[in-house]
C-alpha cells in the first residue's frame, strides 16, 4: 500500500505489500502465503478461489483468531520470532470459521500498517485503492473497508504488475506524456463502503491485538 495523493493509499493484495511514498517505510504482509497455507498446508480448500465462498458460509469467525506469522511479523510489530497462531477453537469450529479468520487476519495486517502510516504522515486515510489477485475476493474487501473505515476501491484491471510494465514502456516511447496522463486510464470496477458496527470492529481489533501479543516471541521461548 502506498500514498497515491494526500489521504489516498493503494494496496496490493498478492503479498499485502504496503508502501509509504519516497523515503518512507515498506512492509510485506503474508496475504498470499496465508491462503496458500490454507490450501496446501491444511487442505481446507483445493483452490484459492474457494476461500471466499467458504468464509461466507458463516456469519463471523466464531471467536477464532488467526495470526499468520508463519515467518515472523513485519510492520508495525517487527518480531522475527513470532509464529503463526490459531486460537479460539471449539467443537463447533468449522473450516468456514478458519477461512473467515484468515481473511480477517489479512485485512487486520493491512489495517495495522495503514494506521501506522497515517500516524507517521500526519493525515487520515480517505480511501484505499487495491489490486492484486486477492482483490477479486469481495468479502475480503468488505472486511477491509469495515476495518479501515474508508471506501475500498477495486479497478477493472487488478494485475497491476503487468500493467505497470506496459505503462513504463508506453511512457518511454511517448504513448503517454507523463504519469499524470496515466491517471485517467484507471477504471473502477467496484467500491466497498464501510458498513460494520463500530463496536464489532473494535472488538475484532482487540481480539487481534491479544492474539498478536500471544504469538510474539514464540520461536525464542
Amino acid at each position: 500500500m502506498g500514498w497515491r495523493r494526500r489521504g489516498t493509499a493503494g494496496g496490493t493484495y498478492g503479498g499485502c505489500r504496503l508502501r509509504q511514498g519516497p523515503g518512507g517505510s515498506f512492509a510485506r504482509g503474508e496475504g498470499a502465503a496465508t491462503v496458500q497455507w490454507l490450501r496446501d498446508g491444511l487442505g481446507i480448500v483445493t483452490d484459492a478461489s474457494e476461500i471466499e465462498a467458504l468464509a461466507s458460509s458463516v456469519e463471523d469467525a466464531g471467536g477464532v483468531a488467526f495470526v499468520p506469522a508463519l515467518a515472523g511479523l513485519g510492520a508495525p510489530h517487527w518480531d522475527p520470532h513470532a509464529r503463526g497462531l490459531l486460537i479460539g477453537l471449539t467443537p463447533g469450529t468449522t473450516r468456514g470459521h478458519i477461512a473467515r479468520a484468515a481473511l480477517e487476519a489479512i485485512s487486520l495486517q493491512v489495517s495495522d500498517v495503514a494506521r501506522a502510516m497515517c500516524k507517521d504522515a500526519g493525515f487520515p486515510l480517505e480511501e484505499l485503492r487495491v489490486d492484486g489477485g486477492a482483490s477479486a475476493n469481495d468479502l475480503l474487501l468488505q472486511i477491509q473497508a469495515d476495518l479501515a473505515g474508508v471506501p475500498v476501491l477495486r479497478p477493472k484491471v487488478t494485475e497491476t504488475t503487468a500493467l505497470g510494465a506496459a505503462f513504463l514502456a508506453g511512457l518511454a516511447v511517448g504513448v503517454w506524456k507523463d504519469r499524470d496522463a496515466l491517471a485517467s486510464t484507471r477504471t473502477l470496477d467496484r467500491g466497498f463502503e464501510p458498513r460494520g458496527d463500530p463496536k464489532d470492529v473494535e472488538a475484532l481489533r482487540a481480539r487481534w491485538a491479544e492474539a498478536v501479543r500471544r504469538a510474539r516471541g514464540w520461536a525464542s521461548a
